[in-house]
Formats: structure tokens, C-alpha cells, sequence
């Protein structure tokens, strides 16, 4: 396991007001992808949901996975899960490129089968994007604070 990366003060303010089992599932889960890809940016957004985007550069398009965290439940997201190899049909959805893994406890994606969906689309992001990023092991806020 990786030493655990301070969460964002902007994300966390956000992620106090969820339910504190929800936040600890949250926190694990990101855990369990930075000890996946301990060089990953996360890049954080307030939209619809409270999302951690984990990206192989500082942009949005060469992300590979994401946790958004909604009012009563968190997805493992696969930004472009439609072009994964999936043999244990894991992933979920109708989109065109992203699909997701429906998490209500770790037992959901601590296990052999998430991992190897997730370091592959870790190698999928790093072959797929167009040139390298600048930023390694980053945490980038895109949240706006209200004023």
C-alpha cells in the first residue's frame, strides 16, 4: 500500500457533508487506485456528483478512471470502459465510452478481477494519449468555491 495522498481542502469541505460510511468508502477506493497507479493525477470536479478523476496526464482526456461520489452511493468509473477487454463483465452501462462498477462496499472492487481492469486501463490511458503530460502524482482542483 502507498503512502495515503492528502485529500484536496476544496474536495474535502465537499465530502465532509456525505455520509460518513459513504466518505470512508470514498477514501478507500482511492487508496486502492493510487496503490494501482501511485503516479496518477486526480483531478477534482463539482458538477452532478463529487468526482475524483485519475488521469495519466493533467488532462481530462487521458483519464482513466473516476469516483464520483453522489447523495447516497459511489461508482468505480472507467472513462473508456466501452474499449477495455472486460472478460469477467464487470462494467455497467450505456455510454458511449464510459462505463462503471456499481460500489456499496471494498469487497466490490478490492479484488484480483477490478485490479486487472484497472491497470489495464491504466496502460490503455498511457498508449492512448497524444503526447505526455507535465504533471506526475498531482492533485488539481477544478472545483469552484461559491462565494
Amino acid at each position: 500500500m502507498s503512502t495515503p495522498r492528502p485529500v484536496h481542502p476544496d474536495f474535502l469541505a465537499l465530502l465532509r457533508h456525505k455520509d460518513a460510511a459513504l466518505m470512508e468508502l470514498f477514501l478507500d477506493a482511492r487508496q486502492f487506485l493510487f496503490d494501482i497507479h501511485p503516479g496518477a493525477n486526480e483531478l477534482l470536479y463539482h458538477t452532478h456528483a463529487l468526482t475524483a478523476v485519475f488521469s495519466v496526464s493533467e488532462r481530462l482526456g487521458d483519464a482513466y478512471c473516476m469516483l464520483p461520489v453522489y447523495t447516497h452511493h459511489l461508482n468505480l468509473g472507467f472513462n473508456k470502459g466501452t474499449l477495455l477487454q472486460d472478460p469477467h463483465k464487470l462494467l455497467t452501462g450505456t455510454g458511449n465510452l464510459i462505463r462503471h462498477i456499481d460500489v456499496a462496499v471494498p469487497a466490490d472492487y478490492r479484488n484480483a478481477n477490478v485490479k486487472d481492469l484497472a491497470q489495464s486501463a491504466v496502460r490503455f490511458a498511457l498508449s492512448d494519449m497524444d503526447k505526455p503530460g507535465k504533471a506526475v502524482g498531482q492533485t488539481i482542483s477544478k472545483i469552484t468555491k461559491k462565494k
